[in-house]
């Protein structure tokens, strides 16, 4: 269970408003919600209802989380009490404590992701899927060295440990053998290390859907490396070290530059996190504590096989009897072509009233890249601007963009190259579109640019018309298979405007800091939330029935928490659902009885950020790219979006309802800090799937627009319903 604290008092800045004057609250510490939230990732691998290969993908993710979780969060933990901090964070914790607790919550997750590993194992053994010992398989043995001669020797670097070689620099998440060797001429015992090539497979195929592990591949034939030596013992092991990257902004003569150098650095920061196999004895785990520079309590055990990631290859098997059922995304009803050889036209659908669209259930490819292509290629558009935080490697996006700029129209793109993980990817996608001749910016100085905004520029008649797409989640076709987002295609003038001026923002010396309707963080966001809440507070103490609706993906926020719990306490009915870490508890007497919080783990990645004021009778809905975060309000540039369409909320509040109703992938946060499945809270197998239901509705959505429209008979009456 994450640990519990009061919080300090609220925090106030410029443009931030006190609630909660009187009031302690209790706060969720905000690294061990977010271990509680991979907890979760981690029961839909256990949960035997989940095809196979699904439940091995969960153990992938569970394995990369952590990865990122160490990288980051705890690697800036480290940095606090290097440099002395002991400060509280808003729960009540010193960055020392905080260490601490979270090393033990994972030393817990990591045997049980052992565990159920080992029994994953052993069901996918029993289906014809096996990672075997390589002892197991003396059949292949000659196979195998001829393939490690050709295959695996050449690329092989043995770095030995002594007076006259220093302990070796050992790259980040990178799969180690620690040899222990004896010199038979002089009894001499000997340390090295072996590299396992993440250039090649982890799994190596000896059988269809039968693998040997290379790293046991190159063990067993270690004598190849190390001629006329003993070798006495083998253990993997696996280091983690900090990549987060800070650069100076306003001192960087050349931003590009200095993320590319700062890129490359990451691969030998600092290391917080040392991986062995249990089986490892003490005296060679304290010559790689020594020589990584690790403490002890950062060493961890790992029983069974080490840096489960690699099961990203069973994955992809081509066994179709492991997965779920496969899926394809419908075509959106209005993006649909009139007929198979006529292309729809996407401007006039968006002409024709505001679309929203929900991936991945409708297509990505059908709806925003298509969108993108045809203003690419439409003599009538002049110009195209767009926000990329994060896009695949082969982007149609990207691609669409710079064939735009080749046919003479104003391109600008501001590419996030500070989004991490994807620096240098990024980097790579901007100086292609400024070889194209797109007018390229790196975000701004002191913000990361995280909203997801698409603007056009077309001509039409004696003027010009702007269209939009307002989205939560990243331009990314492969993700956007995976990630559950929302977007909104619109050519309402006032959005466009807002947009227009955002842009003018991001790429010139525009101040702007009236927006008429887009909420935009760090200028207007966090106040505009407060005041929503206010709101709703006061309809509620006026008699009116008041309510909330938040699914985020995180919510913690000190003030915004602060404000909620004010809410409950003036009888607003607050829905929480969060897929991430939420450090709001609900459901405490006088506190917050009246708010509940739910995450979904699932199918899918939750990712879409939806919010719903009641304001008495007349609710209000917003879409859009920020989280309840301190990060995302006050130092990302974010955007929220009105949804103004009836017909389009009424398809949020549809999406709502189902995620509130779910009893099969839902969770439940007690007052305690315990997250409890909902299907055991009300004592019932699970019959509400939330991903089940929601791709059933894009099904029947799709079909039902597909249908040919019969014409009515007149028979004369003027009863409407005729």
């Amino acid at each position: 269970m994450a640990a519990v604290r009061p919080a300090p008092g609220p925090r106030v800045g410029r443009g931030r408003r006190r609630v909660g004057r009187d009031h302690r609250a209790p706060i969720l510490n905000r690294e061990l919600s977010w271990l509680e939230f991979n907890a979760r990732v981690l029961h839909e691998a256990r949960d035997a209802r989940n095809p196979l290969l699904e439940r091995v993908k969960f153990l992938a993710i569970f394995a990369s989380n952590l990865d990122e979780f160490f990288q980051v969060r705890v690697s800036g933990l480290r940095r606090q009490v290097r440099a002395g901090a002991t400060a509280v964070s808003s729960d009540g914790l010193t960055p020392f404590q905080q260490l601490d607790a979270i090393r033990d919550r994972v030393r817990t997750l990591i045997a049980e992701h052992a565990s159920i590993w080992a029994s994953i194992q052993a069901s996918l053994a029993a289906d014809g899927v096996a990672i075997v010992d390589y002892d197991q398989v003396p059949e292949h043995h000659e196979t195998l060295r001829r393939r490690f001669h050709d295959e695996i020797f050449p690329v092989l670097t043995p770095l030995a440990v002594d007076p006259g070689h220093p302990f070796p620099y050992i790259s980040t998440l990178s799969l180690s053998i620690a040899a222990g060797l004896r010199d038979p001429d002089t009894g001499e015992i000997r340390f090295a290390r072996v590299k396992i090539p993440p250039s090649l497979p982890r799994l190596f195929a000896v059988e269809r859907d039968k693998f040997v592990l290379l790293d046991q591949v190159i063990e067993a034939n270690l004598d190849e490396l190390f001629r006329g030596m003993e070798i006495l013992e083998t253990h993997l092991f696996r280091v983690t070290r900090d990549a987060d990257i800070t650069v100076e902004e306003d001192e960087a003569d050349d931003l590009l530059l200095a993320i590319e150098e700062e890129v490359r650095r990451r691969r030998f920061g600092e290391a917080v996190r040392l991986e062995v196999e249990r089986s490892m004895p003490d005296s060679t785990r304290q010559i790689l504590v020594k020589g990584i520079g690790v403490r002890d309590e950062d060493c961890f055990d790992v029983a069974g096989m080490l840096d489960l990631t690699a099961l990203w290859q069973l994955v992809d098997l081509d066994r179709p009897d492991l997965k779920a059922p496969p899926y394809a995304p419908v075509v959106p009803a209005r993006l649909q072509p009139p007929d198979v050889d006529e292309p729809v036209d996407v401007f006039a659908q968006i002409r024709a009233g505001d679309i929203l669209l929900h991936h991945p259930y409708e297509s990505f490819t059908a709806s925003v890249e298509r969108f993108l292509i045809q203003a690419a290629s439409d003599p009538d558009v002049l110009t195209i601007k767009q926000t990329l935080y994060r896009t695949s490697g082969d982007s149609p996006i990207v691609q669409a963009l710079i064939d735009a700029a080749w046919r003479g129209k104003q391109v600008v793109v501001l590419v996030e190259i500070k989004a991490r993980f994807d620096e240098a990817n990024n980097i790579i996608w901007a100086r292609k579109l400024e070889q194209a001749g797109a007018h390229v910016v790196y975000g701004v100085i002191g913000l990361k640019t995280h909203s997801k905004v698409l603007l056009v520029v077309r001509r039409e008649g004696s003027g010009l018309r702007r269209y939009v797409h307002i989205g939560t989640g990243n331009y990314n076709s492969k993700t956007a298979r995976q990630y559950v987002d929302l977007g909104l295609l619109s050519c309402r003038e006032e959005l466009g405007a807002d947009v227009t001026d955002l842009f003018n923002t991001l790429t010139g010396l525009s101040r702007q800091r009236v927006f008429r309707r887009l909420l935009v963080a760090p200028i207007t966001l966090r106040t505009r939330f407060l005041e929503l809440v206010e709101r709703e507070i006061a309809y509620a103490k006026a008699g009116h029935r008041a309510r909330i609706v938040l699914k985020v993906n995180s919510l913690v926020d000190t003030q915004v928490v602060e404000a909620l719990y004010e809410a409950s306490r003036a009888g607003v009915h607050v829905d929480l659902i969060i897929r991430g870490g939420c450090s709001l508890l609900p459901g405490i007497p006088g506190v917050s009885d009246r708010i509940t919080a739910r995450s979904i783990i699932g199918e899918f990645l939750e990712h879409s950020r939806i919010w719903m004021f009641a304001a008495a009778g007349r609710p209000e809905w917003y879409i859009g790219s920020a989280d309840l975060m301190e990060r995302n309000l006050d130092r990302r540039v974010e955007v929220v979006t009105p949804v103004e369409d009836h017909g389009l909320q009424a398809r949020l509040a549809r999406i709502i309802d189902v995620m509130l109703s779910d009893d099969r992938r839902s969770w439940q946060l007690q007052p305690d800090g315990h997250w409890l499945r909902t299907e055991v809270i009300e004592a019932r197998e699970g019959t509400v799937d939330t991903f089940a239901v929601l791709k059933e509705d894009a099904v029947a959505a799709a079909a039902l627009a597909a249908e040919p429209v019969r014409p009515q008979v007149n028979t004369g009456s003027m009863d409407p319903r005729a």
